[in-house]
């Protein structure tokens, strides 16, 4: 990538800095390629280094970069497409081995996740808590918080399964007995809580999508999954024509 001085354009210059790097990016550099450090950037392109932290700032957004702790900014794989159609009902657990268990304990939900699971307010009833990540090309890109209610799950009692991965891929496979009748599932632009943050790579505050997810069985909700994507990794896709609601 040679020196380009940037011409006197009417929109900002960072944003068309961002154009001329995004193109240098498709032709010069490979994906996972380190980038020069800011201030070689900011000398080839004869700009503030304020104006190409924007530009560099922009990009991390739409996920062409990637800035990793003790390794520098990379160029970013294409985003991995989330699918957020409710037209195909499956269980989590059957043919999505991109997911990885981690754990899964006994808690109490938080209170949103309890009035989807028709809990009563005050009964401070315990679920289990299935943790699961999301792992592509070895890197995280998002992590799943599964509460699934005792009910949900009544032969589980009887399964000696020690906590951990174990006691979570259990979970999911008696979850699975259940015949799933449908789901519903809802997607926010939030910001990344400490504990998502630590997992995904990512600094708390950071943007994230949450897709939360009611599974339906026997008239009833079996199961709630909250999870949290990376934004800058991942798009949203969409099933055939009509399964896209926009709620006011």
């Amino acid at each position: 990538m040679g020196t380009t001085q940037l011409e006197s354009v009417p929109e900002p210059k960072y944003l068309h800095l961002k154009t001329v790097i995004s193109e240098a990016l498709d032709s010069d550099f490979a994906v996972g390629e380190i980038l020069p450090n800011e201030r070689e950037l900011a000398a080839r392109f004869g700009v503030a280094r304020a104006t190409l932290r924007q530009a560099l700032e922009q990009l991390e957004l739409e996920g062409r970069l990637q800035r990793r702790r003790g390794v520098g900014t990379t160029v970013a794989p294409p985003r991995m497409g989330v699918d957020v159609s409710t037209t195909r009902h499956q269980w989590p657990g059957p043919g999505d081995e991109a997911w990885e268990p981690v754990d899964c304990v006994s808690t109490t939900p938080p209170a949103a996740v309890a009035r989807l699971l028709d809990l009563a307010p005050d009964a401070d009833e315990a679920v289990h808590a299935v943790r699961r990540l999301r792992v592509t090309a070895g890197q995280p890109v998002a992590a799943e918080q599964l509460y699934v209610p005792a009910a949900s799950v009544p032969d589980l009692t009887a399964i000696k399964a020690p906590t951990g991965p174990a006691r979570a891929r259990t979970v999911l496979r008696e979850l699975q007995r259940l015949t799933l009748e449908g789901q519903e599932r809802a997607v926010e632009l939030g910001s990344a809580r400490a504990d998502d943050a630590k997992e995904l790579d990512r600094l708390p505050g950071a943007p994230v999508l949450v897709v939360t997810t009611r599974y339906v069985a026997q008239g009833r909700t079996a199961a709630v999954s909250v999870a949290t994507y990376r934004a800058d990794t991942c798009r949203l896709t969409f099933g055939g024509a009509g399964d896209f609601q926009i709620a006011s």
